[in-house]
């Protein structure tokens, strides 16, 4: 999660016990986050994380809940046949996973029956041709023909959806992109892998898996500087916490801080 940063430094962001701490099989604690946007009786999902397709020894290995995105609705009086759009960052298994889930006789049907599924042109091929640095991070049962109905590609930053905007944010993949909402309280971005964490925020702070570190440590300074100008408020993709922050600038170390945000969402 923290690149080419040695261990005995980055363990040193984390505390020896309790749920922020690495566990014995060298987990550390991260979230699926995602949000939930209500307009003019229509609803709209940002980001559906795994899903509930996992095996058991896959959610062994990630410690994976039960239930998924589908689940997390369910919970708050959500019926996912109601979900007029969805948008995605990317479509890595852990950010795309839950556009399908584990129907009665084990094929993978759409969680999202009635919404069309908003992505970046570049991200979509790539997903198709699998170009990652791992070779099972886009799984096809979560790109199948039925998502593929339902697929809008966008090209570069753009209104996709009244009040939502895409920004690319490549280095991660080539076709990141995060999410901006215009708000009552002003911008809200829902941040993708260029900044999982608040530990993140540091400029060095790339994934081993990026495709291009370099390119990702650009767009995540762009990013910070773009927040902080325009007044964004941040929602942080894995952060496992309370996910919500605004931009500071950090004088003493001449970069960017993180500041919880006291905005109005509600964590669900």
């Amino acid at each position: 999660m923290f690149g080419l940063i040695p261990r005995v430094v980055w363990m040193k962001w984390f505390p020896g016990e309790g749920p922020d701490a690495i566990d014995a099989q060298n987990r550390m604690p991260l979230e699926q986050n995602s949000l939930l946007l209500e307009r003019e009786g229509k609803l709209v999902v940002v980001e559906v994380g795994i899903g509930d397709k996992m095996s058991a020894k896959e959610r062994g290995m990630y410690e994976q809940a039960d239930g998924g995105i589908h689940a997390a609705l369910g919970a708050i009086g959500c019926d996912a046949r109601d979900v007029s759009a969805v948008v995605v960052t990317h479509l890595h298994f852990d950010h795309a996973g839950g556009l399908t889930r584990r129907g009665a006789d084990g094929s993978a049907v759409l969680t999202f029956p009635n919404a069309e599924i908003i992505t970046q042109r570049t991200e979509w091929e790539d997903a198709l041709a699998n170009k990652s640095t791992m070779h099972k991070t886009y799984l096809r049962d979560h790109l199948g023909p039925q998502v593929a109905e339902r697929v809008r590609l966008v090209e570069g930053e753009a209104e996709v959806l009244p009040g939502i905007r895409v920004v690319p944010m490549a280095g991660h993949t080539w076709g990141q992109q995060g999410v901006v909402i215009q708000t009552g309280t002003g911008p809200v971005c829902f941040v993708p892998d260029v900044m999982p964490t608040k530990r993140h925020c540091r400029p060095t702070c790339n994934m081993s898996y990026d495709v291009e570190p370099y390119t990702s440590m650009l767009s995540r300074e762009a990013m910070l500087s773009r927040a902080h100008a325009e007044g964004w408020t941040l929602v942080l993709d894995h952060e496992p916490g309370w996910p919500v922050f605004r931009v500071e600038r950090d004088e003493e170390r001449g970069g960017w801080g993180l500041v919880e945000s006291d905005t109005a969402i509600k964590r669900k």
